[in-house]
């Protein structure tokens, strides 16, 4: 099974290795890769046709119908803004389709509170062998592949 994953946001693939968080740079959470958005408000997308399991302001995780799941972490320690900048376009439980809204958000005033807006998106439970064809650097746009998982 391949599961197409989408890049949740616009803005320059830049690898998990880069992202200022140790446990998303080491991929203690899983393997993927990450986005520095453009630092515009926008809406982040949801990566994959799935369920969202898991839902706060600041991430969020969709399952897909056949079990892998993808988290999307907006930004870098934002959790510290309780919600603050975030507005969730659905629900804890919400069939979402590959590239629907999922949250708005301000990657520019996320980094002039002083965090990093740079968005991991990970492959939850993979191993790192599972990750196919990774849109290695450049600009992505919000819907568009960013990898796929063999699973």
């Amino acid at each position: 099974m391949t599961v197409r994953v989408a890049s949740p946001v616009g803005g320059r693939v830049v690898p998990l290795a880069e992202v200022p968080d140790p446990v998303f740079a080491q991929a203690m959470v899983g393997p993927g890769i990450a986005v520095d958005p453009e630092r515009a408000p926008a809406d982040a997308v949801s990566p994959v046709d799935g369920t969202v399991v898991t839902l706060h302001p600041h991430a969020f995780v969709v399952a897909t119908d056949t079990g892998p799941a993808v988290l999307v972490h907006l930004g870098i320690d934002t959790v510290k803004l309780k919600g603050e900048g975030f507005t969730l376009h659905v629900v804890k439980g919400e069939s979402v389709r590959a590239g629907q809204p999922v949250v708005g958000w301000d990657p520019g005033k996320i980094e002039a509170a002083g965090y990093s807006p740079v968005c991991p998106v990970i492959a939850l439970d993979a191993q790192p062998d599972e990750l196919g064809e990774q849109r290695a650097s450049g600009a992505v746009e919000a819907g568009a592949p960013l990898f796929t998982w063999h699973r």
